[in-house]
């Protein structure tokens, strides 16, 4: 089973159950589209869904039927299977397949390991090199190619050393 993180418990809403979750997919919406969501490796059905107006997805699973049960599940992980996820555009990875990748230039110089990537305004890249961390926004231009089957994440070094945080 290939699954995905697709979001976080944050915490129980209202009596019946539910779930206030943040999600790590483009659109809350998307987490709708997996049949079955899991959390420690249990499986759940979306019984109910919807997107607050604070961008917040509010999610009912079966098997949970009131708030003491809900609260079980604060600052859990949601996963998903791979399989059940909204088809991705060209050029759009998920984070999952990004981490672990050797970050390098273009002439082959190995900068580091991805080791995490933050969603913020853009998406911050964390990479590790003997023990030394180093940051990088994904700003246009930056990132030129993701070759996962060569396991590389190749960037325009001249751009990486002008928005890179050692």
């Amino acid at each position: 089973m290939d699954r995905l993180v697709i979001g976080e418990v944050l915490k129980p809403q209202g009596i019946r159950g539910e779930l206030k979750i943040k999600t790590f997919t483009d659109y809350p919406e998307d987490v709708k589209a997996f049949k079955t969501v899991y959390i420690d490796d249990t499986p759940y059905k979306i019984l109910s869904f919807r997107v607050g107006s604070d961008g917040a997805a509010y999610v009912g699973l079966r098997g949970i039927p009131d708030r003491n049960a809900a609260e079980l599940f604060r600052g859990k992980k949601l996963e998903g299977e791979r399989e059940d996820a909204p088809e991705l555009e060209e050029g759009q990875y998920y984070i999952v397949d990004i981490i672990g990748l050797s970050c390098e230039t273009e002439e082959g110089e190995i900068l580091g390991k991805v080791t995490d990537i933050t969603s913020l305004a853009s998406d911050v890249y964390t990479i590790e090199k003997a023990g030394k961390k180093i940051l990088f926004p994904a700003v246009k231009g930056v990132v030129k190619k993701v070759d996962l089957d060569g396991k590389k994440l190749i960037v325009d070094k001249k751009i990486f050393d002008e928005i890179a945080v050692y």
